[in-house]
Order: C-alpha cells, then structure tokens, then sequence
C-alpha cells in the first residue's frame, strides 16, 4: 500500500504515520525526521533545512524531492509506503507524481487529518515544552500554521480530484483516529 499523509502542523500525522507503518507493515517516511538527522549530523542538506526550518518557513521543493527520490528504494516501491510531511506543495505533488510515473507507481490514499486551529497551537506549544525543536515558538508556529493554509492545503483539492483523498477528525484519542483511518483505507 502506498499512503501520503497530511494534515496541518500540530494534527498528529508523525503519531499516527508511525502506528499505520508498524500496523500496515510498510515504511514510514518522514521528511521532518530525516530533515532532522541531516542536521543532527551537521551535513550540507542539513545546514540548508535548518535555516528554512529555524524560520518557520518550508524546505524548497527540488530539495525535498531528490531527498524522497533517493529514499523510495526498489525495496520500499515493493513493500509499500507511508509518506509524512511530503509532498507540502502542489510543486512537490506534481514533482511526486513525474517520478511515480516513471517508476509505474500510483498513490493508493491520500489521508487527510482535520482539527480545529486554536487547538493545534496549543498541542504544538504543549508538545514544544517537551521535545526540544526549534520551531516551536507561538510566533513560529503561527507561521507555520500560515504557510500550511497557503500552500499545503490546496493539495487537499488536488488529491481530492485524484480521487483518493480521504479526510479524517484528527482530534480525538490516538486509537480511535487510527481505527477511523484502517477502516476508510481497508
């Protein structure tokens, strides 16, 4: 089965991206956590992301996109998927799509978490108290919710005339969000 999963920030996808890979036995591909290890190790791809990413503001689309190329081996192809935090942009979404066709592959299901804003600020500071990420500040996390309504959601539309866009309450406890997702991709 291959999965993209989105949502705006704070909405849980990571959460939900790592039960639905273990319980799906596909892999989960998260373009924040293999951000994060690029700059963890101090490489050239990761000082480029940190400076985007300590603004609040999204990667660029071409490198996003040789990062999630290089990813999706032969192997993951055959086993299946479950993209998180990609694509972010219709750009990146038409960019997917090329090297998809490319390799005879199609998206199985778009999932869609939904919350209410205010709700997910305040997860997101809640969380930030926690995890250490830089880009959890109110300010920064404005913007994020900003840039997320600007040029992530139209991909809801695009999805959504691709046919394979489900929208799933992402507010709730963890496993009835998960059950709700099984049971609208089964």
């Amino acid at each position: 089965m291959k999965l993209l999963i989105m949502g705006p920030p704070g909405v849980g996808k990571g959460t939900q991206a790592k039960i639905l890979s273990k319980k799906l036995n596909i892999t989960h591909l998260s373009t924040g956590e293999i951000l994060r290890g690029e700059i963890q190790k101090n490489t050239k791809i990761g000082e480029v992301a940190k400076s985007y990413i300590d603004h609040g503001n999204l990667v660029p689309d071409d490198l996003i996109l040789n990062i999630i190329s290089e990813k999706i081996s032969v192997q993951i192809q055959n086993k299946g998927y479950l993209l998180d935090g990609f694509p972010r942009t219709i750009p990146q979404a038409t960019g997917f799509d090329k090297l998809l066709n490319k390799i005879n592959h199609n998206l199985d299901f778009a999932i869609n978490l939904t919350a209410n804003e205010d709700e997910l600020i305040k997860r997101i500071l809640e969380r930030g108290k926690f995890s250490g990420r830089s880009d959890e500040s109110v300010d920064i996390v404005k913007k994020r919710q900003k840039i997320y309504w600007a040029q992530t959601a139209p991909l809801i539309k695009y999805y959504q005339y691709k046919n394979i866009l489900k929208n799933i309450n992402g507010i709730g406890e963890v496993e009835e969000i998960t059950k709700s997702i099984l049971e609208v991709i089964n």
